[in-house]
């Protein structure tokens, strides 16, 4: 074995993941509430509403006693356990993290970082109600992930922003760079916006275009956890329960990808009902390699050329 693949076996087995990744839409802001204020103010200086600023010093307190309380009943913890939060540049995610970290002392808190990938998805400049009305039944018609607004991005654009930002992900987990004490138990918190989280889970756990399609957006300052399971891979079935995925648009194919990725068995086929979804013609028995042999390929001569 060459040194090369030595160093890669070692840094696999010397990554210290974070113990979970917890995703938080913002508050409740005045686009919500009023579609008409994305045609007096760009989307990314919308604020959040009084209640969107509750919302969201509720759901530190959430996150920190999920963190907290798993901590307190590890013995190998010891309690030492922070926090290393993402935000996306809007103004409501801004301000929804303020919220947030009203919950947490400075000892708990990793760093923070702004994050322009994570950022929500461009629906154009100042957006006129009634064309942007238009412009979403549109999108109905056309599909959600692969529609895109006018002067603006489709899903699928945001899906190759996040995937760029996992990629350096990554490499601030291998690098340590979100905590230099192997002693703490480190926990992402990623405050984005509804599409954005959606988007994440779709790339994390490989979801196809139909089953993005199928999923709901979550409600303003929704938590979603993503905890490590004792394979070594996350999985949303660990925190929350099968009714609540189901809630959001999860199959009951990928539920059950979800519990096999929270058990301690590390073989499981991720993705194989996918397999059966685009082989869904093949025969159940086995063919022999004759029978292959004698049917070739339309396409395939027998002499090997094309």
């Amino acid at each position: 074995m060459s040194s090369s693949n030595n160093n890669n076996n070692k840094n696999q087995s010397s990554r210290r993941l974070p113990e979970r990744i917890i995703l938080v839409r913002h508050g409740e802001s005045e686009g919500n509430l009023d579609s008409a204020a994305y045609s007096r103010t760009p989307d990314h200086h919308i604020p959040l509403t009084p209640l969107g600023l509750q919302q969201a010093r509720e759901a530190g307190r959430r996150i920190r006693a999920i963190i907290s309380s798993s901590s307190n009943n590890s013995s190998s913890s010891s309690n030492n356990w922070g926090a290393y939060f993402y935000v996306s540049p809007y103004s409501r995610t801004l301000s929804t993290l303020r919220q947030i970290g009203r919950s947490f002392s400075r000892p708990r808190v990793l760093g923070a970082r702004e994050e322009c990938r994570i950022r929500e998805q461009d629906f154009g400049n100042f957006q006129v109600q009634e064309r942007m009305r238009v412009i979403k039944e549109a999108r109905e018609r056309f599909g959600r992930f692969f529609f895109r607004f006018p002067e603006g991005e489709s899903a699928a654009d945001v899906f190759d922003r996040v995937a760029s930002f996992l990629e350096s992900l990554w490499r601030d987990i291998d690098m340590q760079r979100l905590c230099h004490d192997d002693r703490t138990q480190t926990n992402l918190v990623i405050v984005t916006h509804g599409l954005t989280s959606r988007v994440f889970l779709m790339k994390w756990f490989k979801w196809t275009v139909d089953q993005f399609e199928r999923l709901n957006n979550p409600g303003n300052c929704e938590i979603r956890v993503m905890q490590l399971g004792p394979a070594g891979d996350y999985s949303l079935l660990i925190h929350h329960t099968a009714q609540e995925l189901e809630q959001w648009g999860l199959s009951p194919e990928m539920i059950a990808d979800q519990r096999c990725r929270a058990t301690p068995s590390s073989t499981n086929d991720f993705g194989s009902y996918l397999t059966n979804s685009f082989f869904d013609h093949l025969p159940d028995h086995s063919d022999s390699d004759s029978d292959s042999d004698s049917h070739p390929h339309p396409h395939c001569q027998e002499d090997g050329g094309s």
